[in-house]
């Protein structure tokens, strides 16, 4: 039996393994809306979930140079996505789920 992959609205590749998870945006009842943020999973420690860094570069005008930033994000992580410590991924946000977690992983790139 396979299950339903619905359409999210966004150009992302569906993955390839199946869940039950209803919040799953492919296929649960999730829905998916604002920003979307490319970064790496940091930890796969909780139940579902996992921590997404992003780094990224802020200019300081003052010393005319760059200086490196990075934020964690948690977002859900869909069982179906098989994700590990070390992936790319795709977050997009999401309502919330919990007290900390607003966006969902979307795509998992190789």
């Amino acid at each position: 039996m396979t299950a339903e992959i619905r359409d999210i609205g966004i150009d992302v590749k569906a993955p390839s393994g199946e869940c039950t998870d209803p919040n799953c945006p492919f296929h649960g009842s999730l829905s998916v809306r604002g920003q979307t943020i490319d970064g790496v999973v940091a930890t796969v420690k909780m139940n579902k979930t996992v921590v997404v860094e992003r780094n990224y570069l802020k200019y300081q005008k003052k010393y005319e140079r760059y200086e490196k930033r990075s934020n964690r994000y948690t977002a859900h992580a869909p069982s179906c996505l098989g994700l590990k410590a070390g992936d790319r991924v795709t977050i997009m946000e999401c309502r919330p789920i919990a007290k900390t977690v607003s966006f969902v992983v979307v795509e998992k790139k190789e």
